[in-house]
This record gives C-alpha cells, sequence and structure tokens, in this order.
C-alpha cells in the first residue's frame, strides 16, 4: 500500500515525489551504489534556504532517520558561502593524516538561491580549483527564480557556475533530479570538479510519480581519455598556478570526454534529411514539447516534415561532437533557452568554421532573435516562434506549409481583464503589522524576507537591498542629504545569516540610523526555521549582547510580553518596552546620533499557529469581536493593525467591521483602534458545530450518492487550482497527485509558493495522463485547462488563470465568495469583485460548463469553519464528472496527509451534496449578503430608543419637509441615511445602551460556548490618558462594566440638558451643532431642488450624502470631519454660483 514514506523507503518502484524531495533521496541512492561497489562512503548536506529551494532543509530533517541509515549528515549553515566552505572540507579528506578518515569518500550537496550562488563565487572557485576525491564528489544545486517572482530580482546561475568552472546540469522532470544526479556525482569524481545543478521553480516544486532504482542510471566511464599519471584529484600541496593548469589542461577534457562516453545531451526526434533542428534545455525543453503538439506536430510529423529536436541536459560545455552531429544536415536551428543566451553562444562558437557537407553553407541560427531573453518563456511563445521560422525559410515546402495551415491553430484563451488585483500581505497578526512602523516624518529602508512587502505598504518604507546589505545604502547616501536618520528593517535571519556585518559598516561609518531588528522567533518566509540553524535558536539576549560589544549607541528590546522578560538577563542599559511604545521610542531614537538599534521581539504569526497546533504553544484564552452596531466602519482598526482578519461587515446600517475568527492569530493589535466597539472574550471556545439532524454526520459518509459520469482518460487532462496563499490550494495540488499516483496514473503537479503564500495570488497545476510519458510540460498551456477549481473568485479571474481556459474545453469550478482582498486595509469603500467575476465566466464559458456555489458557507456552517472550502469545492468538481479519479483514491490521499482526515472527507460529501443540489439553501446563507438598508419607520424605533419619541418626531417631522419636494426620490433617500448617522451619534451614553444589547450579548452566546467573561475595550474622554500626541488611550475595563452601562444607558434622558457632563466637550458640541448644520443646509436647497439641472441635482445629492463619511471616534472623527468639511465648503461654493 502507497505511504507517504515511499519516496525514501522504497528501494525498487515507482513513487510520487516532488522536485525537492529528490534532492532528499539522491544521496541515499548514491551511497547505496557506492556500496554496491564495496566502497564505504558517506554523505554530507550544507547551504541555506530559499525558495524554490525553502523547504529542502526542512525536509532533510524529517527525513533524518532515513538519511542516519545511509551514513549521511546534514548540517545547515549560517550562510551560503560557509555552507560552501564545508563542502570544500568534504573533499579535503583526500589529504588528511594518515589512518584519520573514516570513510572512503564524501559526497556532498550544497544548495541555495541564485543570489546564495552569487555570494559564493570566491569559495567556488577556490574549491573547484583545488578539486574532490574519487569516491566523493560535489554537486551545486542552484535555486533559480527566472522571473522574480519570490525574489528581489530575476536570477540565473549559469554564468557564475561558468565562472568558477562547473559543468552545468539542467533537469527537466523530478526523474531526472535523480537521473542526472548520479551522473552529476559520478562526473564530479571523474573529472575531479565541482557540478553545478540547475533548478527552478517550475522543476524543482512539481511532483511527478518517478522510478526510484538504483541500478536506473548506467555510467560509461570514457575510453577516448587516459587520465594524468598523478591523477585528476585534489592533492596538497598544490600552488594557484598549479591548480589552475590542472582544471585547463587535465580536468576538463575529462569532463569532455566523459560527456561524450554518456550522451547526456542527445537527438529525440531526429531523421538523417531533417532540415529544420530545435535545440532545448530543463523548462525550455518541456515547453519545446508541448509547443510542437500545439502546433500539430508530434513525433511522427516532425519525422516526416525533417524536424529535429536536440534535448541539452547539460548547458555547459556543449561536447562538440554532439553539437555537430546535431547539426548535420540543418537549414535553420532555433535555439529555445530562458534567460541569457548559454547554448546559443556556445552553438555559434562550435559552428562558426563548420560547413555543412551537401552545400558548404552555414546553418542559420535563431534565439535571441525570435525569442525574449528577459522574464520567461511558455508553449505559446515557442509555438509562434517555430511557425515564423517554418512560414519564413521553409515556404516552398509544400508538405510543411500544409501541416502549418492544418496543425492546431494557437490556443485561444478566454484572457479577460478585470483590473483586479490579490497582493501578497502579512498573514492575519504578523508581528511586522506593527514593528515596520514608522513614525510621520520618517522613512525607512527594506531588506529581504516578509518585510519586504512594506514597500507596497503605506509605511514610507522606500528601496531595499540585497540579502545582508540593510541600511548601508544610508552609509552612501548620508553625506549627500539633508535627512538626518533613516530606520532600517533587518530580519532575524538576515541577521544572523550576514546582517550584523551590514550594522557593523553603519557603526564603522557613523552614520545615523536605527536598525530595526524583527525577531519573530522564526525564519518565517521559507517554513519557520528556528533562527540560529541550530534547535535552541538565537535569542533577543544574543543579539543584545552582541549589539553592544559591535558599539550601538543605543539598544531596547519592544515586545508584546514585556512580562516574559522577568528573569531573562540582558546587557547594562537595555531596556525592555510594550510595543505599544514603539512609536515614542523611535521618535526619541531618530535623534540620536550614530547607530541605535531596537529589537522588535514577537513570534511569527503562521509559526504561532503551526506550534499551537503541535501543542507547543498554549493557545490563548481571548477572541476578539467587534459589536457591529457600535463600529462605525471608519476602518482605524485596519490602519493600526494592518490584519487581513479584519473583513467588512455589510449591516442594515452599512458596513462595519467583523473578525474573521478562522484566520485570527490573535495578535490582538486591532484593539488598538480607537474605537469602544471591540471586546474580548476571555475563557470559552468558539461553539463546535453540532452534528444534529441539521448537519452532516460522519456517518452518512457511506450513504449512497449517484456516481457521476467521467469520461476515459485518454489523454492529458490538465487542471488549475486558483485560491488564496495559506489556504490549501497547495494541499489541494497534493492530494490530487497523491490520489492520481494510487490509481497508476501519469501525474505532474507544479505548486507556487514563496510570496504569494502571504495571501497573494497562489496556483497549482495539474497534469493527468494514462501514462507517465504522455506529460510533457509541468503546467497547464494556454487554453489546455480541462478544469479550473476557482476556490476564489478573484484569482480565478486574473490572467494567470484566465489565459488557461478556452469556451468549448473548459469547465470551472467557482466558489461564489470572495475573501476580502488587502486593499480593503486602506481603502473603507472597497468593492467586493466576487459577483462580477462570477458574471464574467458565465458569460465566457456558459452556465453548463461554470458550476458556481458558496462553498465557504457549506464550510463554515456544516462544519464549522472556512478551512475546509477547498475539499468542498473538490467535492463538487467531483460530482461534475471533471476530475478523472476516483473517490476512493482521493480519500486515500487524504487519509495519507493524516490532517482532519474525517473531516476532509466530510466537506468533500457536501460538495458532492451541493453538485446533485441537496444542500439547502436556508442553513447555509451567504457569508456576505447585503441586507436592506434600515427603513425609515425602523430608523424612527431607533431614535426613540436612542433619546426618546420627541426626538424621533423631529427627525420624522424633517424627513417629511423633503419628501413633499421630493417624494421617495435620491434626495429623500439620503436625507434619511445621512440625518439619522448626524442625529444617532454615538456619545457615552449610546455606546452604553448598545452594549448591553440582549442581541448582541445572545449572538456571542451562540459564537461562543464553555464559561467565558466579556472585556470591553475604552477610552474615556473623562478619564482616559493620553499619549505623546495627546490622542486618549485605551484600556481594558472588566466584565463589571456591564453594570455601568446600563447605569450610564439610563441617563440617555440627560444628553443635551446641562446635567450633560459628556456634553460640554467639543466633540459632542459640535456634534450637536453638525445636526442643525445639515438641516439648514437641506432647507437652503429645498427651494432650488425641483427645477435644477442634472448637474445642480448631482452637486446637491452628493452634499447630503456627505454626512456618512463622517465616521469613527474621538481623534479618527475630527479627522474624517476635517476631510468633509472641506468638501462641504467646496460643494455651496459650487451651488452659490449655481443659484
Amino acid at each position: 500500500m502507497t505511504t507517504l514514506d515511499d519516496k525514501y523507503t522504497v528501494e525498487r518502484g515507482t513513487v510520487f515525489m516532488s522536485g525537492v524531495q529528490a534532492l532528499v533521496r539522491l544521496p541515499m541512492l548514491q551511497q547505496v551504489r557506492d556500496q554496491r561497489l564495496s566502497q564505504c562512503t558517506a554523505g554530507f548536506i550544507s547551504g541555506y534556504r530559499g525558495s524554490p529551494l525553502g523547504s529542502y532543509d526542512q525536509l532533510l530533517q524529517k527525513a533524518d532517520k532515513y538519511l542516519q541509515a545511509h551514513h549521511i549528515v546534514f548540517r545547515p549553515a549560517v550562510n551560503e558561502e560557509l555552507a560552501a566552505t564545508a563542502l570544500w572540507g568534504t573533499q579535503q579528506i583526500g589529504f588528511a593524516p594518515p589512518d584519520t578518515n573514516t570513510y572512503d569518500g564524501v559526497f556532498g550537496i550544497w544548495y541555495g538561491k541564485g543570489p546564495g550562488v552569487d555570494r559564493c563565487s570566491d569559495v567556488f572557485k577556490h574549491a573547484n580549483m583545488a578539486g574532490t576525491t574519487p569516491w566523493g564528489g560535489v554537486i551545486a544545486v542552484a535555486g533559480d527564480d527566472h522571473i522574480a517572482k519570490s525574489s528581489t530580482a530575476a536570477h540565473q546561475s549559469d554564468p557564475i557556475f561558468m565562472a568558477c568552472g562547473f559543468p552545468v546540469f539542467f533537469p527537466a522532470s523530478v526523474q531526472e533530479i535523480l537521473d542526472l544526479g548520479l551522473h552529476a556525482f559520478a562526473l564530479s569524481r571523474f573529472a575531479g570538479v565541482w557540478v553545478g545543478m540547475k533548478t527552478i521553480q517550475e522543476i524543482v516544486e512539481s511532483s511527478a510519480s518517478v522510478v526510484v532504482d538504483p541500478d536506473r542510471v548506467h555510467i560509461n566511464l570514457p575510453t577516448d581519455f587516459t587520465p594524468p599519471a598523478d591523477g585528476l584529484h585534489i592533492r596538497w600541496p598544490d600552488t594557484a598556478l598549479v591548480q589552475e593548469e590542472r582544471l585547463l589542461t587535465q580536468k576538463w577534457p575529462a569532463v569532455l570526454a566523459y560527456l561524450r562516453a554518456n550522451r547526456l545531451n542527445y537527438n529525440v526526434i531526429s531523421t538523417p534529411h531533417d532540415r529544420f533542428g530545435i535545440i532545448a534545455s530543463g523548462k525550455a525543453y518541456n515547453d519545446t514539447r508541448q509547443a510542437l503538439l500545439d502546433c500539430g506536430l508530434d513525433d511522427a510529423a516532425c519525422n516526416r516534415l525533417g524536424i529535429r529536436l536536440h534535448k541539452v541536459s547539460v548547458v555547459w560545455p556543449l561536447e562538440e561532437l554532439d553539437i555537430r552531429d546535431f547539426a548535420t544536415g540543418l537549414e535553420h536551428i532555433l535555439v529555445v533557452e530562458e534567460k541569457r543566451s548559454i547554448i546559443e553562444s556556445q552553438l555559434r562558437e562550435e559552428l562558426y568554421d563548420w560547413k555543412r557537407a551537401d552545400d558548404g553553407r552555414h546553418p542559420q541560427i535563431h534565439g535571441k532573435d525570435v525569442l525574449r531573453a528577459h522574464a520567461d518563456l511558455n508553449p505559446a511563445f515557442i509555438a509562434e516562434a517555430i511557425r515564423q521560422i517554418l512560414k519564413t525559410h521553409f515556404a516552398n515546402d509544400i508538405a510543411i506549409k500544409n501541416a502549418i495551415e492544418l496543425g492546431a491553430t494557437p490556443a485561444q484563451s478566454a484572457c479577460v481583464s478585470g483590473g483586479f488585483e490579490r497582493k501578497p500581505w502579512f498573514c492575519s497578526g504578523c508581528p511586522h503589522n506593527t514593528s515596520t512602523q514608522v513614525p510621520e516624518g520618517s522613512r525607512a529602508m527594506a531588506g529581504i524576507g516578509c518585510h519586504f512587502m512594506t514597500i507596497w505598504m503605506n509605511r514610507n518604507t522606500i528601496g531595499f537591498t540585497q540579502m545582508g546589505g540593510e541600511g548601508v545604502p544610508w552609509v552612501g547616501q548620508q553625506p549627500f542629504s539633508k535627512e538626518k536618520h533613516v530606520f532600517a528593517n533587518l530580519g532575524d535571519g538576515t541577521y544572523f545569516h550576514s546582517g550584523i556585518l551590514a550594522i557593523r559598516q553603519s557603526i564603522a561609518a557613523g552614520v545615523n540610523i536605527t536598525y530595526k531588528i524583527l525577531y519573530n522567533d522564526a525564519v518565517a518566509m521559507t517554513g519557520g526555521q528556528k533562527v540560529g540553524e541550530r534547535p535552541e535558536g538565537h535569542s533577543v539576549s544574543q543579539i543584545a549582547h552582541a549589539m553592544l560589544a559591535e558599539g550601538a549607541i543605543k539598544t531596547v528590546v519592544v515586545t508584546d510580553e514585556p512580562e516574559k522578560y522577568a528573569h531573562i538577563q540582558l546587557p547594562h542599559g537595555v531596556g525592555v518596552h510594550h510595543r505599544d511604545e514603539l512609536d515614542a521610542i523611535q521618535k526619541a531614537f531618530r535623534t540620536i546620533q550614530g547607530t541605535t538599534i531596537i529589537i522588535y521581539d514577537q513570534t511569527c504569526a503562521t509559526e504561532k499557529r503551526r506550534r499551537r497546533k503541535r501543542g507547543t504553544l498554549v493557545e490563548p484564552a481571548q477572541r476578539v469581536v467587534i459589536h457591529p452596531l457600535v463600529c462605525e466602519g471608519c476602518g482605524d482598526c485596519g490602519v493600526r493593525s494592518n490584519c487581513i482578519s479584519i473583513e467588512p461587515l455589510e449591516t442594515p446600517l452599512g458596513r462595519k467591521r467583523q473578525i474573521n475568527q478562522s484566520t485570527c492569530n490573535k495578535d490582538f493589535s486591532c484593539i488598538q483602534g480607537f474605537c469602544p466597539s471591540f471586546v474580548t472574550v476571555q475563557g470559552g471556545r468558539l461553539r463546535q458545530k453540532d452534528k444534529s439532524a441539521n448537519h452532516l454526520s460522519l456517518s452518512v459518509l457511506n450513504q449512497p450518492l449517484p456516481d457521476p459520469v467521467i469520461a476515459p482518460l485518454e489523454s492529458v487532462w490538465g487542471m488549475v487550482v486558483a485560491g488564496v496563499g495559506g489556504t490549501g490550494v497547495i494541499t489541494l495540488g497534493q492530494l490530487l497527485g497523491v490520489a492520481a499516483h494510487c490509481e497508476g496514473k501519469g501525474i505532474v503537479t507544479q505548486d507556487a509558493a514563496g510570496l504569494a503564500q502571504k495571501g497573494g495570488a497562489t496556483w497549482s497545476h495539474i497534469l493527468i495522463a494514462p501514462t507517465q510519458d504522455a506529460i510533457r510540460t509541468t503546467r497547464v498551456g494556454m487554453g489546455a485547462a480541462d478544469l479550473v477549481l476557482g476556490c476564489d473568485p478573484i484569482v480565478t479571474l486574473l490572467p494567470e488563470t484566465m489565459q488557461r481556459i478556452r469556451a468549448g474545453r473548459s469547465h470551472v469550478a467557482l466558489n461564489a465568495h470572495g475573501a476580502p482582498t488587502a486593499a480593503f486595509v486602506s481603502d473603507t469603500e472597497w468593492k467586493n469583485p466576487a459577483a462580477e467575476c462570477r458574471d464574467v465566466l458565465i458569460r465566457t464559458l456558459g452556465a453548463e460548463d461554470c458550476g458556481v456555489l458558496d462553498a465557504d458557507s457549506i464550510a463554515t456552517h456544516q462544519l464549522g469553519d472556512s478551512l475546509f472550502t477547498n475539499p468542498v469545492m473538490l467535492g463538487f468538481a467531483w460530482q461534475k464528472g471533471w476530475i478523472p479519479l476516483q473517490q476512493a483514491s482521493i480519500f486515500r490521499a487524504m487519509e495519507l496527509n493524516a490532517v482532519a482526515v474525517e473531516a476532509n472527507k466530510a466537506a468533500f460529501i457536501w460538495g458532492r451534496r451541493a453538485a446533485l443540489g441537496l444542500v439547502d439553501a436556508a442553513d447555509n446563507p451567504p457569508l456576505q449578503a447585503v441586507p436592506q438598508p434600515l427603513g425609515l419607520e425602523e430608523r424612527i424605533a431607533f431614535l426613540t430608543a436612542y433619546q426618546n419619541a420627541k426626538y424621533a418626531d423631529e427627525y420624522a417631522d424633517f424627513i417629511q419637509t423633503v419628501r413633499v419636494v421630493d417624494g421617495d426620490g435620491d434626495l429623500t433617500k439620503a436625507v434619511i441615511q445621512n440625518l439619522f448617522h448626524l442625529m444617532a451619534y454615538k456619545d457615552e451614553y449610546e455606546v452604553a445602551r448598545l452594549h448591553t444589547d440582549s442581541a448582541f450579548l445572545e449572538s456571542l452566546k451562540t459564537q461562543f460556548e464553555g464559561d467565558f467573561t466579556l472585556n470591553y475595550h475604552l477610552a474615556p474622554p473623562l478619564f482616559a490618558k493620553r499619549d505623546n500626541q495627546g490622542r486618549l488611550q485605551k484600556r481594558r475595563y472588566g466584565a463589571w462594566m456591564q453594570t455601568a452601562f446600563r447605569l450610564l444607558a439610563g441617563l440617555r434622558g440627560l444628553r443635551g440638558t446641562v446635567f450633560d457632563m459628556f456634553g460640554y466637550t467639543a466633540e459632542r458640541s459640535e456634534e450637536r451643532a453638525l445636526i442643525q448644520e445639515y438641516r439648514a443646509a437641506i432647507q437652503a436647497l429645498l427651494p432650488h431642488f425641483a427645477q435644477s439641472t442634472a448637474p445642480q441635482r448631482d452637486t446637491m445629492l452628493t452634499l447630503a450624502r456627505l454626512p456618512m463619511q463622517i465616521r469613527g471616534y474621538g481623534h479618527v472623527k475630527a479627522r474624517n470631519l476635517a476631510t468633509v468639511r472641506a468638501q462641504w465648503k467646496s460643494l455651496t461654493d459650487t451651488l452659490r454660483t449655481l443659484f
């Protein structure tokens, strides 16, 4: 039976694994092969994580028992350069003192992101000059990011590897990571050189069914090369020039001999009569295979028309005989490669003085003249280049001309641009939401890590550096700037990697800068690894001592939990402050001459969630809720917390705010929003969904439902899962991959990670076929999606998804619920485009091919958590017959995943029931329904309860005055809403009345269970303290406030009288005055309204609607009022000129 550990335990057979997992298995295979040759070898792996190799170290740690069984040691490094130095050490065993070695040799793997390759060029050159041992060998695995998907710059490692003298392997599949990896070790041993292996996200983060067999790869040792008598391997002592001579005159010929002997670059499609050749490597090779098929050119057609295809596995150096064998007889050659020309340049050099035997002419080479060098390539680009070359240069060939005309036309995708966007954002409760704020008048510089995202947030953060250079640009700027000081953000992982040197540079230069070391106790961007590369991590105390030793002028610790430092010894003079003091501290630090340090200590929110699930971190016995009637919808809570778990709540009184309890990570910074609507529920827990007759019991899973009609799988079936990062999109892709593998089908999945996982748009591509060989690429092509699982409507309508869709072929299963985007954090009027997205898809595909359901509503109401949305979607699409897999294999994949198995199965069944129309809409109301606005009679009743009947009559009488002029027209509607808003201003009496409202208290009882108490977060104007900006500060009040609220609510009759102790404040006086101002303004408009022109009427309506923008409390309301007053003046001035 299939298990998730098969990838590491099966000695021979087919297993499902990702490219990164293949890199874990590779050294195990090498050790087994050595053992069969009676060689006692060991392995050593070291490097530094980074997308697309961000999870490699964690997978190595999880596989530790398997690695140990194969004598393989994994040592994560402080940075890439030191990792490479450690790998160099494994080969120095070749000249270790006699009888000190415990193994015949140690083979090694270095790994790092593309920029890590750059910083290692010095040690790479030294180590490669020195060489390897006969039973050692080293592979340097680079994770390149060709499109800067998760990087600050697009990257290509090939030129650095070449400059260091590394042969460069480029696997095109997960299978080739294993196969070429064994060749890479063999080449490194034979020629005494280090070998580079280039990986990119599309390959190394894809998963597939691969064959694992220690005997699968056969190594041919060259017969046309004789090594020198003293060998090719590392020795001591060799001078630098001797090492250089050996590399160039002995080792490189050995490399070329190995490549000739093993034909790692070869013709895939070839006949003696070919005239047009295509040469490609890695991902570009896969895309080329797909492009040929998209042109209607399968292998048989290529053979018939004289089209040759050459696959390059080793992109540098190209072996001369291989190249000339490929070029023989060709008139035109197309080089398909991404980024800079590596293959094309070598091809031109090798064929410069070479001519065809038949006519003595050079083949014409096409490359960057028809294919772009920037970004990446895809099958559509390549197909167009192939067509153009065939049309232009083979126009007289009737067979080719007919084939092009009869071949498949370019896939017409349904690329509809809606102008929508789902930007990556800090996770809910992320420490960076608070730590990266800077005082007004200051700016910050960004660095590497999650906090890089500040550059597109309203954080006054400008510019960034490479990893480890944070803040140092200021050294070059300050002497030429009037600016006196800047802040620099520096993550704790980067600090340990190399960032401490940046601080040292700033101290040495004497610049005025404050480093904010963002200590979140995890390397969050790549999966939450411990800072310091050891189990105990690297502590705040250690950093503080280091800063003191470096010579920082002043260092403080800012944290959300100052109490935890009661028993932690910090250096003398290093104080501990609550995060609420950050603004004041920053203002003080920006006046200090020299380099200062703020260590901001708060654990990564995502890591907290992981630890709570594992039981290694206590779950806070507290939840935050927002009283919707008290909430003004001003958005200050979002501004203060920057948190995307604060979502819009549409009510009869307009848009308010609510906390998404499923995504909330309990940071509680939202409470700092200046608003009395926040209530914390202490104790108790979210009420669990019962399993009564109204809910699907797990025992119902076996109830029979009609099986869907699933068409036989005859070719590649392409699926795209489109959703929001962090919601299980990649998990869904992996479930489908494992399920297909369990059925013995061909399968490739390809996932997106990195910044996309931070609440941004995320996709998973799944390709299923009858056999593994039928799948040519790792991504669904243009217009080639058979199914799109649209888990989020906004992501589904983005071009990356829509260009995969083609009417007549594609089906879409669409979740009608669209989670708010990060734009809502700063835009209180943000409109959810989910319905518009749905309508566009239905118009594009038709109702038959676009199935819509509110999966979030079903998951929330029936399973108690929106996190089960995706398996609901999966069940829905499966029941539609759009997934060519069996339910049993999908359930088996869920069992192997071993996370909430029964709940995920139940969610799948709910999706099936929804597809069959068996879900009662009444039991699953939409989570984002927009109710009708409160009617006039309801508003009159509200104002009666607010004050008294007389007060409500004043409102009703004025509305009637407006009605006489406008009836039930737009002006009347505007005044009904806006005058009510002004008259129902939320003073202390009203806040107290609303907090004692029985409906709200009952709603809490339906949401929470157990023994809980309520706390309120208030800033009473008569009692609250003020901060350094003069703003009132909130504090927590316990459950006893209910008594105070009831007492205060009973005194609301004093409102506006001489006995109103609150009414004398400037805010209350202005609120009362606004009512009269508004009434007077409307009264002045009425005589002109009926005879007004359309532009005049629009101006009057705009003025009548302005009060709804006066939202919030205290200084927030004052700020909004100032904005409205400026608009009010402009509009009244305009109206004066019109009348």
